[in-house]
């Protein structure tokens, strides 16, 4: 396993600002038990109190905890939460922090991504996301293109922009790790996205093509995108809602068909859909999963974030 001491250190101290004594609790699974002891291991050496509580791997992204995983979830100080699905749009995640209880997701991670892209020069990263989400919270419309034919044009009205900077200090503050995007939880939507990476079934090749109408996902083809679609399904039409829009600022991010990473990559953006009440929107179920297009150009309100994959603001 690589050397994690540095990302470590950096999400402990710089995220998260451990301090002695804290009760820190770390959730993992199976395939992610090694990054949870790495973290263990910082806490140890911060002073802090710890728990290691490994559960069962989740269906799906979006699939809440154990009782028991949610009731500690409530009763700590700082949670680490390195699992193969994502616990970031729960509600025993979104109620820890209504309790203002400061956390990180991590779902997904690999210990080279950590390694790699917590290692960005993060107050370039930081500036760039904090842009980001400020013009997503004033703009009104947002215009996404990509040379493979997306086109899709996105309601922002009244929704807030918010910058995953890695700056978890504040009290109930909540992020994503590694980090590096701003996002928002649009209103609406209408258009096609042409994705390369279609959530937890990675990359697709060809990209698969979805068709947003009203707010929602309406069809799915070529490559991965019907198997995509059939997830969204199941949770019926509240599976189907377009629940984000979101901009890649790492630079250190690469693409690996681990959407974790890809989402993050600079001069990419994302749409999700599924949950959306935890960032904003009014949507709660089960499932959120992300597609991300890459070489993108977008337009908030006519001024140009990105430029085929080229960050221009």
């Amino acid at each position: 396993m690589p050397d994690l001491s540095q990302a470590v250190e950096t999400i402990l101290t710089r995220c998260l600002a451990v301090k002695a004594g804290e009760e820190v609790l770390i959730i993992v699974d199976a395939g992610t038990r090694p990054i949870g002891e790495a973290l263990r291991d910082g806490a140890t050496a911060l002073g802090a109190e710890w728990v290691l509580a490994e559960m069962r791997e989740r269906e799906m992204h979006g699939n809440e905890p154990p009782r028991q995983i949610a009731a500690a979830l409530a009763a700590t100080d700082v949670y680490l939460a390195p699992t193969s699905k994502s616990l970031s749009h729960t509600r025993a995640r979104k109620a820890a922090t209504d309790l203002g209880i400061r956390g990180a997701t991590l779902p997904g991670v690999t210990a080279d991504m950590l390694a790699r892209v917590m290692a960005v020069e993060f107050e370039t990263m930081a500036a760039r996301s904090r842009a980001v989400a400020e013009l997503l919270t004033s703009g009104s419309t947002a215009h996404v293109t990509c040379p493979r034919g997306t086109d899709l044009t996105l309601d922002l009205s009244g929704r807030e922009g918010i910058a995953d900077d890695g700056d978890l200090t504040a009290s109930g503050a909540f992020g994503n790790l590694p980090c590096g995007e701003g996002f928002i939880a649009p209103l609406g939507g209408e258009g096609t996205a042409v994705v390369a990476t279609t959530g937890a079934l990675g990359i697709s090749d060809p990209p698969a093509i979805l068709t947003v109408q009203d707010g929602r996902i309406t069809a799915a083809r070529d490559g991965k995108g019907p198997e995509f679609l059939a997830q969204l399904q199941a949770y019926g039409d509240p599976g189907r809602n377009l629940a984000e829009l979101g901009v890649g600022t790492n630079d250190r991010a690469i693409l690996t068909g681990n959407v974790l990473e890809d989402e993050k990559l600079l001069g990419s953006v994302h749409v999700a859909f599924g949950a959306s009440a935890g960032i904003g929107g009014t949507v709660s179920v089960p499932n959120h999963l992300d597609a991300v297009v890459l070489d993108a150009t977008l337009e908030i309100d006519g001024r140009r974030v990105l430029d085929q994959g080229e960050y221009v603001l």
